[in-house]
């Protein structure tokens, strides 16, 4: 069976180190706009997430959004959108990443209750999908494809 890190490397992806939590969650760190933080790796959230409390830290700049948000137990939740943002994870980059704010309160509150650290927001999948990205859970990695 051929090495599925080398065939990957080989077509041009980016080995980034994934950390498993207590709460069994996969962990990663990423930058945005040069500031970086702890991020869920979340193949279920659709779009790539930042708590509110975060929107300083980050220098979003951020409007209003009609798009309610829900998960993780909770519904209905206001958002607003950041456009134009510097995303990157290991070597992979993207300059033109949208990002959803919310209140990820109830994230964090969940995390810090299985004794596992608070995040400042999800990876979802516009980024797996946009990096085509594999997980390789055995070896807590994540490879995403080069952008050309």
């Amino acid at each position: 069976m051929p090495n599925l890190k080398k065939t990957l490397i080989k077509k041009g992806y980016i080995k980034i180190p994934i950390v498993i939590t207590k709460s069994n969650h996969l962990e990663v760190f990423a930058k945005i706009n040069n500031v970086e933080g702890r991020f869920i790796l979340d193949t279920g959230a659709s779009n790539t997430c930042v708590g509110i409390d975060k929107i300083d830290f980050f220098n979003l700049i951020s409007k209003e959004s009609e798009i309610k948000a829900a998960g993780a137990g909770a519904t209905d939740m206001k958002t607003m959108v950041s456009k134009k943002n510097t995303l990157k994870i290991g070597k992979w980059k993207n300059k033109k990443q949208q990002i959803v704010v919310f209140d990820l309160s109830h994230v964090n509150i969940a995390l810090e209750a299985h004794d596992a650290l608070p995040v400042d927001g999800i990876l979802g999948a516009d980024i797996l999908i946009q990096s085509k990205a594999y997980i390789d859970y055995a070896k807590q990695s994540l490879y995403m494809k080069k952008k050309k």
